[in-house]
Formats: C-alpha cells, structure tokens, sequence
C-alpha cells in the first residue's frame, strides 16, 4: 500500500507574500497529500530541519523576493549535508527563465511560476515526489 505523499510548503527569507504558498499547501492537501506549511520567514536550516523531522517526500518553496539563487541553493546544500538528498525540491515565484535553468543544473526539479495551474503542480508533484510503500 502506498503511503501519502508529505510535502513541507516554505517561505524562505524575509518575503511576506505568502497567498501563493498558502494556496498550493491548500490544493495539495483537497488532493490528499500530507502537508506542513511552515509560515512565514523560515531560514533554510530551519527549513531542512522541518521537512527531516518531518519525514518529508518533498520541499517546495515560494520565493517571490529575488533571493531564490541563494535560498534554493542553501536549501540543497543542508540536504546534501544532512544525507537527506532523496527529499525533492521544487518551487515557485517570480523567477527569471535563466535562473530557472540555474537552478534546475543545481537540482532544484520544478519551478512553477505565476499563472501555472493548480492542476499542474498537483499532477506533477503526484509523478515526481513518491511517498515511501508501506
């Protein structure tokens, strides 16, 4: 039997728009993920630490300050430390096409921007972020 996928939903940095992210942890919980939506202002280490504590399948951040570069790359950073690579990392925001190609190189796998369907982020999180057999 499949177990539900665990998602950590994150705010990264001092950006206090957070309607996006809201509204993604909302849409992958009615799709019957587990989500833990962190709030407002988290560091990456606070971030990684969650999502390990968590047993979390994947990590998705919404970075709408231009500080993606340096958080998403913190963020794969503590993972690789912490022997916690397998956690999928993807995201959304105000994102330019060069960086997404970036931060895909670096190993970020999805980056959804503004007027990407709900749909889609539920459908592909479903296809790439598997939750462990039990």
């Amino acid at each position: 039997m499949q177990a539900r996928i665990r998602v950590v939903v994150a705010k990264p940095g001092l950006d206090g728009h957070d309607r996006g992210a809201k509204v993604i942890a909302r849409a992958l919980r009615d799709a019957g993920m587990e989500v833990i939506y962190t709030g407002l202002h988290q560091t990456p280490e606070q971030i990684v630490e969650t999502a390990i504590q968590e047993d979390a399948d994947g990590i998705g951040l919404s970075v709408l300050s231009g500080a993606h570069m340096t958080l998403f790359r913190r963020v794969l950073e503590l993972l690789a430390e912490r022997d916690a690579s397998d956690i999928v990392v993807f995201g959304g925001g105000i994102i330019p096409d060069d960086d997404i190609t970036e931060l895909q190189s670096l190993g970020v796998a999805a980056l959804f921007t503004p007027g990407t369907s709900l749909e889609t982020v539920v459908e592909w999180v479903r296809a790439n972020v598997a939750a462990p057999v039990s």
